[in-house]
């Protein structure tokens, strides 16, 4: 009879232990995609954030909140393995936890905030550890100041082929800590964590960037043909789309407020005179494929900023680097403009590194990278009045026979500079291509929104057919370029501006 029992006992266990097994099976069948987790954030009303993972074929998914507020159930069917809800709008806040069930199982996300989602991408100085930055030791320690403030990694992966989810996670969404927030970029955290202290909300950022690429990586086949850098069914190109294909494009059902860019060096060398077209593509194309793989909940022209590159070498006389930054205002010199609507631009080739030991093309100081970004998504993205974002820019020139009057569209400050400036002593375009056509126009005179610059230096007056500023790799020290704006916040960014055919006296920006 004992024996008996025993073996009743043992049966029973066994169906237990099946019943579980069972359970657990449907429940890894049951998941969210890979870039949805604990302590995330997602996109506050009044967007709608969308949720999706997997499971069974044909079952009904129930997604459902629970927390400070109560949210209507979000429904779905599982297609092709894959379902996907959008939530009612969510008003800033939290935690909540998010729970997608069918009657097989379930999965849960913990902690989970509402705020803004922004995305920061590029190469090597958006990657560039908040550890190795100034004062990191004291940037570090104020991490756990900001639990509102999450972070999330993508992996360093490439595809020849567009991918629906990540390859890998970097970095789970984290709630910050001073060893959690040590590899994590420096240009993203403290543009989220300078966005909390003005807005006052949760903020999540997404970082996916890697050292040492170019925008074509980052690009889609469709943004490059609009540029001519790659041809239909071209599969022989081992550069184009492959950081598109697998970091950027499976998180394009994600809703987000922005994004943030830091990229530029590596196109130095590389399609140089291409990027004034492929970065605006880029932009475009993420903006567009962002609204439909959202549902149309990530905007149709979402808020896009970017740092104009910094400094490289000294003393070359290598003008790769200024074009660069002249290329990614789309030749314009300022944004937004009616090629880059939207955007906005940290000005960064007055905070140059020399010492640095990361080599001086990675500057330490992202403090004053990120806040100046920040003006500009204040403006731009929360259309806050009154932020000074843009630097002074030329509203007018009068050329005379000593010198050329330039007028500007803001109050300035002004130091003395004898070659920040130069002019093309010549009547042909052509020869302006060259380097040995400009010569130093130093600063004569200034006023309130004007200076003065001398063209002595050109024999011939009448040749002179350019102006053209901070057209340098390396133009000024540490914050001490000659034109700031009124306050000495903001650098004038770089121009290059030729004069108008017909006529000898007003000059255009060249484009």
């Amino acid at each position: 009879m004992f024996e008996l029992v025993i073996m009743a006992v043992r049966i029973c266990g066994y169906i237990v232990l099946a019943l579980f097994a069972s359970i657990q099976c449907l429940d890894e069948n049951l998941r969210f995609a890979s870039y949805y987790g604990d302590h995330m954030v997602l996109q506050r009303s009044p967007e709608r954030a969308v949720l999706w993972g997997y499971g069974p074929e044909s079952a009904q998914v129930t997604v459902s909140l629970s927390g400070p507020v109560n949210q209507k159930n979000s429904m779905a069917n599982v297609t092709n393995g894959v379902w996907l809800v959008t939530l009612d709008p969510v008003e800033a806040g939290g935690p909540y936890n998010v729970t997608a069930a069918f009657p097989g199982g379930t999965a849960t996300l913990m902690d989970v905030l509402f705020g803004d989602v922004w995305l920061c991408g590029g190469q090597s100085n958006m990657c560039f550890e908040t550890s190795k930055i100034f004062n990191a030791s004291e940037e570090l320690a104020l991490a756990a100041k900001y639990p509102q403030v999450r972070f999330f990694k993508v992996a360093l992966k490439r595809s020849k082929t567009e991918l629906t989810d990540l390859i890998q996670v970097g970095l789970p969404w984290s709630v910050p800590t001073a060893s959690g927030l040590a590899p994590v970029s420096a240009v993203c955290w403290l543009f989220g964590r300078y966005m909390y202290e003005v807005l006052k909300y949760p903020i999540g950022l997404v970082q996916s960037c890697w050292g040492g690429t170019v925008v074509e990586a980052w690009s889609s086949s469709r943004a490059l043909e609009q540029c001519g850098l790659e041809l239909p069914n071209d599969t022989s190109n081992e550069v184009n789309s492959v950081l598109w294909n697998s970091m950027i494009h499976p998180l394009v059902n994600m809703t987000l407020k922005g994004a943030i860019w830091y990229q530029g060096e590596s196109n130095a060398i590389y399609n140089r005179d291409n990027y004034s077209c492929s970065f605006p593509a880029m932009i475009d194309d993420w903006r567009m494929t962002f609204h439909q793989g959202s549902g149309e909940q990530t905007a149709k022209e979402f808020p896009f900023g970017f740092v104009q590159l910094s400094t490289y070498k000294k003393a070359s006389i290598d003008d790769s680097f200024p074009r660069i930054r002249w290329h990614q205002t789309a030749d314009i010199g300022f944004v937004p403009n009616p090629k880059m609507q939207r955007t906005f631009m940290a000005v960064a080739m007055d905070l140059p590194d020399e010492t640095s030991p990361y080599d001086p093309i990675h500057p330490r100081d992202k403090q004053d990278v990120a806040y100046r970004l920040t003006l500009g998504a204040r403006a731009v993205a929360y259309n806050e009045k009154n932020v000074t974002f843009l630097g002074p820019f030329p509203h007018q020139m009068l050329l005379t026979q000593t010198y050329i009057n330039i007028t500007y569209d803001q109050t300035i400050s002004v130091t003395q500079s004898q070659d920040i400036f130069q002019i093309c002593c010549s009547v042909s375009q052509a020869a302006c291509e060259q380097q040995s056509s400009w010569v130093p126009a130093p600063i004569m005179h200034w006023g309130p929104i004007t200076v003065q610059v001398s063209v002595s230096l050109c024999p011939h007056t009448d040749n002179v057919s350019g102006l053209r500023y901070a057209w340098k790799d390396w133009p000024c020290d540490f914050k001490a370029c000659p034109i700031y704006s009124r306050n000495g916040a903001l650098p004038a960014p770089p121009f290059l501006i030729s004069r108008y055919s017909g006529n000898d006296r007003y000059w255009k920006l060249s484009q």
